[in-house]
């Protein structure tokens, strides 16, 4: 069985999708420290003018962990989210289709930054029609820390090949893994092109910009390979 695992993040972009594909269970690490200016409360999406990010505002203190963060709802961010969504997407070809989903997800209200981030997460799933199984990391109670923790998140859940990013061939302790009889396999994702509004084609955007483009095709062109 292959597991995966990853922090949560904001509406993903398309490789974290297919690392989600690729395993048979998907660990949502979210019982780490949480990190400033990454990809937890934060994504780009395509506009006339380029990209632009899309910023969940939040609530955090230094060492917290990711689902401690707390929201900062002060700022009126769900509308200015949604809005960015209408005005860059309504000219895409499946944006009508899409639209009652995020729209309602932007009226709800939300108290911390993995809520939002699980929800759309798995409803993402759903559209695309990827089918693995989700678990918290939370949930499993461990509490060691590097490479022994993907180790041991790997034993608990009976899985006997662990699917990273390539950046782990750089950190891991891969040996700990084979004296765990666990096979470490690398994610090497190679980014797709595809028909985008507004000039060139720009990479590595959330998701919903493959999704408001080409609907049910999207999950086809994610994993070409």
């Amino acid at each position: 069985m292959i597991c995966a695992i990853h922090q949560p993040q904001y509406l993903p972009w398309l490789g974290y999708f297919d690392k989600v594909a690729q395993a048979d269970i998907f660990v949502i690490l979210d019982d780490v420290q949480y990190k400033k200016n990454e990809w937890q409360n934060r994504n780009k999406i395509k506009t006339a003018q380029g990209w632009q990010w899309l910023t969940v505002p939040v609530i955090y203190k230094f060492g917290e962990k990711i689902n401690q963060v707390k929201i900062n709802n002060q700022a009126n961010w769900r509308k200015q989210h949604y809005q960015s969504l209408s005005i860059n997407y309504k000219k895409a070809s499946y944006f009508v289709q899409y639209d009652p989903f995020f729209k309602q997800v932007y009226e709800q209200s939300w108290d911390k930054i993995v809520d939002i981030n699980v929800y759309l997460l798995k409803h993402l799933l759903q559209l695309l029609k990827i089918n693995t199984r989700l678990i918290r990391s939370s949930e499993l109670g461990i509490k060691t820390a590097s490479t022994e923790r993907l180790v041991d998140i790997c034993k608990s859940l009976k899985a006997d090949t662990y699917l990273s990013g390539i950046g782990g061939r750089d950190y891991l302790d891969l040996p700990l893994f084979s004296q765990n009889n666990i096979s470490v396999i690398f994610q090497e994702y190679k980014h797709p092109e595809y028909v985008q509004l507004y000039n060139k084609f720009e990479p590595f955007m959330s998701v919903v910009d493959l999704l408001f483009n080409h609907g049910q095709e999207s999950i086809s062109i994610l994993m070409k390979r």
